[in-house]
């Protein structure tokens, strides 16, 4: 079996295919000045229930001090993650692109934004579900190689969830298969939801 020690040379990328499928966080914030940026970012999850938060991570950019959407909410501390489906594929690849900072990449995809109801960042008014954060904390990320630049995890405490009316069950719970999320794999490789199933853990009724 193969097998290499983090401190040893192997391609670094292989840890993104093992933890697999990871969710996007399609992140939108604002710049001091109120101009949006809008990326995805798949180092993105769930990481509490009561108080309700998300975290994403931002690795290093190869262009700029940070990236936009890091230097941002450490300025503006509010974000919001719009839910990346596979209907706005597209549009989400779009978004990842490099541009200049101070570009809309609202604009730059053709997105129409809808304003926060809690926040003062835009979201994306096609997407599925959006959730207003307010960021906890700021943690830096060590590099691994001197000279790298730092990554970071952004925590944020959701504060206004939006889901468009289709979307949810009688029972006021979100259709994630009628959304239909799409996850980064390893490389260029994403996923859509396959076969689901139920398993209520022991003891639940």
């Amino acid at each position: 079996m193969f097998m290499k020690s983090t401190d040893e040379h192997f391609r670094p990328s292989i840890v993104n295919a093992i933890v697999a499928p990871r969710p996007i966080g399609w992140i939108s914030t604002v710049n001091a000045l109120g101009g949006p940026n809008l990326a995805p970012f798949s180092y993105f999850n769930a990481i509490s229930t009561s108080p309700p938060m998300v975290a994403f991570s931002v690795n290093g950019a190869a262009d700029r001090e940070e990236k936009d959407t890091l230097a941002n909410v450490r300025v503006v501390p509010e974000f919001v993650a719009n839910f990346a489906s596979y209907a706005l594929r597209e549009a989400v690849n779009v978004t990842s692109a490099t541009a200049a900072p101070g570009v809309s990449e609202f604009e730059l995809a053709g997105l129409e934004c809808a304003p926060g109801v809690t926040v003062g960042v835009p979201r994306v008014k096609a997407a599925a579900a959006n959730l207003e954060c307010r960021v906890v904390r700021i943690v830096d990320l060590p590099p691994s190689q001197p000279g790298e630049r730092h990554s970071a995890l952004v925590v944020g405490r959701v504060v206004a969830v939006h889901v468009q009316d289709v979307l949810l069950t009688e029972d006021d719970r979100f259709d994630t298969v009628e959304a239909a999320p799409i996850m980064r794999m390893g490389g260029a490789t994403y996923a859509r939801l396959g076969e689901t199933f139920e398993m209520k853990r022991p003891g639940s009724n």
